[in-house]
């Protein structure tokens, strides 16, 4: 690791790890989908099904890691890691 930049080597990290959960996201949900179809019956309801609530929530803690990886940049901590060292 020794000519490899710290911060890209940590990004890369997070990023790979992101790309993992985004795989297991998909085929979590993939897997209760299909088990909610075939286990439904014979009445269609009107209710929400159930997958939809683990699929929504799971998404949107998928959809903030996605933003906190990809569109925070380190340049924001760096600035405001200068503000407070100039403030002390």
């Amino acid at each position: 690791m020794e000519n490899k930049d710290e911060n890209l080597w940590r990004q890369a990290q997070k990023r790979v790890k992101f790309k993992r959960h985004l795989f297991t996201y998909i085929w979590v949900n993939i897997f209760l989908w299909v088990i909610w179809f075939f286990t439904r019956g014979e009445d269609i309801q009107s209710t929400i099904p159930w997958p939809a609530w683990t699929t929504f929530f799971w998404g949107i803690g998928l959809g903030f890691s996605y933003y906190n990886i990809y569109h925070t940049s380190d340049n924001a901590v760096e600035k405001e890691y200068e503000k407070l060292k100039n403030k002390n």
